[in-house]
């Protein structure tokens, strides 16, 4: 099992520096990896000063040389593919190949999407995060890409340099349990990353829920590569070896590979740089 810790890109990490503080104090406390926010807008945090994701995943890079990263997750209907092919591209080559690359929807939606005029409805987006990330994995291989569907149109197009990592990063994806269809999608990649209904963020799923999930993604796996499929789950943990060993030892056997660490979303020490780098230096749970 791997661990990392999860920080918004808001508050106090909206600012580059801290992030790279942040990175620098995960990887030499031994996490495995650092995920941030990708939020334009998020209405219940506003009045705090946000952050672009890839900029602050820059300054992670280049404080680092081993940890992996990425935003958790990337609203890919938010974006135009060719724009965001080019900034994972060039992170991937930064960071020496250890980008992975988390993918949903995104929310809140009517924030994220509809105050700025853009379509705001589930299944639409839904469609632009199918094709979107098939525009997205052609585009990294830095082969000629031609593609005409319902969204995204791209006529003779090579994008170099190629991802660092063939034929792409990782690509984890997000989504709601109990809703199937992003599982079903999950399945179809290398990750799954589910929040749930009944434990958001920060709080630790039920194991049964979390049984039930792991079951049926493996049901839909389709890919028989030797490549290899990431559980991933978060929640805060105790800096306490034998009280986090408690939390994340059932979640290890049940079939999870990623623990992220995540401060409950009410905590008011969410977007602050100190309680963060607290529990980083307290180091990841042992298994």
């Amino acid at each position: 099992m791997r661990f990392s810790i999860n920080i918004p890109n808001f508050g106090d990490f909206a600012d580059p520096r801290n992030v790279a503080t942040v990175a620098a104090a995960a990887e030499q406390a031994g996490w495995d990896g650092l995920f941030v926010w990708d939020h334009v807008l998020h209405r219940r945090h506003q009045g705090r000063p946000f952050g672009d994701p890839w900029m602050l995943l820059t300054a992670a890079a280049l404080a680092t040389s081993r940890i992996r990263l990425g935003a958790l997750l990337t609203p890919v209907p938010r974006y135009r593919p060719q724009q965001l092919a080019r900034q994972v591209a060039t992170l991937d080559h930064l960071s020496g190949g250890r980008v992975i690359f988390a993918a949903g929807l995104g929310g809140p939606i009517e924030d994220e999407y509809g105050s700025f005029g853009d379509a705001a409805e589930p299944r639409l987006l839904a469609e632009r995060l199918d094709e979107g990330l098939e525009v997205l994995r052609r585009f990294w291989t830095g082969e000629p890409v031609n593609h005409h569907g319902r969204h995204y149109e791209v006529r003779d197009v090579t994008l170099l340099p190629a991802t660092a990592q063939q034929p792409g990063p990782p690509v984890w994806i997000g989504g709601f349990w109990p809703h199937r269809a992003p599982m079903r999608r999950a399945a179809r990649w290398d990750g799954a990353v589910p929040l749930f209904e009944t434990a958001r963020h920060g709080h630790v799923p039920d194991m049964e829920e979390v049984q039930e999930l792991v079951s049926y993604v493996r049901k839909h796996r389709t890919d028989e590569t030797e490549q290899p499929f990431e559980f991933v789950l978060g929640g805060a943990t105790s800096p306490d070896p034998a009280k986090a060993r408690d939390v994340i030892g059932p979640l290890h056997d049940a079939g999870v590979t990623w623990w992220d660490e995540r401060q409950v979303q009410s905590d008011p020490g969410l977007d602050r740089l100190l309680p963060v780098l607290r529990r980083i230096e307290a180091g990841p749970p042992v298994i």
